[in-house]
């Protein structure tokens, strides 16, 4: 399985198909959620996937939300239980790191899944809101605090929702 990061652009004809498959599959069919899909942001965006015999496996895209923002969303694996999500969520915030520097990462995670963000550094910004019939919350990592442990336990959390309000966001 090989990890690939490209810009819209440098996305061959397959692999697009291959991601948009892949989105149709986990978001309209096995969520039954219905969704613009194209939705106008995939050419702005940077692609990262894992492709196993030129199938995507898992999937995520990165994108500026605003100037010294960028926004992750899309993530999907097509099998669960291996921990191939945690590795393409930390892998692919590596990938945003290096290609779309940033002062902090936001997603809009389903409320399922904060656990899934939560492990990684994102904490919860002021929401919940529904999208696509699915209970959302806004979150958000600052890079340069991902990870730091204060004590056996704990990380540190900058709170989204006190830099929401400094910056107007």
């Amino acid at each position: 399985m090989q990890l690939i990061s490209r810009a819209f652009e440098e996305l061959t004809a397959r692999e697009l198909y291959e991601i948009l498959r892949a989105r149709a599959q986990i978001f309209v069919v096995e969520q039954n959620r219905v969704c613009r899909d194209p939705d106008g942001i995939d050419d702005k965006s940077r692609h990262i996937f894992y492709e196993e015999d030129g199938k995507v496996t898992a999937y995520l895209r990165a994108f500026y939300r605003e100037e010294g923002v960028a926004q992750m969303g899309r993530a999907l694996t097509l099998t669960h239980g291996t921990g191939l999500g945690r590795i393409l969520l930390q892998e692919g915030l590596q990938e945003i790191r290096e290609k779309l520097p940033c002062r902090k990462t936001d997603i809009e995670a389903q409320c399922h899944a904060q656990g899934y963000y939560g492990r990684e550094g994102f904490r919860p910004s002021p929401g919940p809101f529904w999208r696509m019939a699915s209970p959302t919350s806004p979150w958000c990592l600052f890079p340069e605090e991902r990870g730091k442990i204060v004590a056996p336990g704990r990380v540190v959390v900058h709170s989204c929702a006190q830099e929401s309000r400094k910056t107007g966001l």
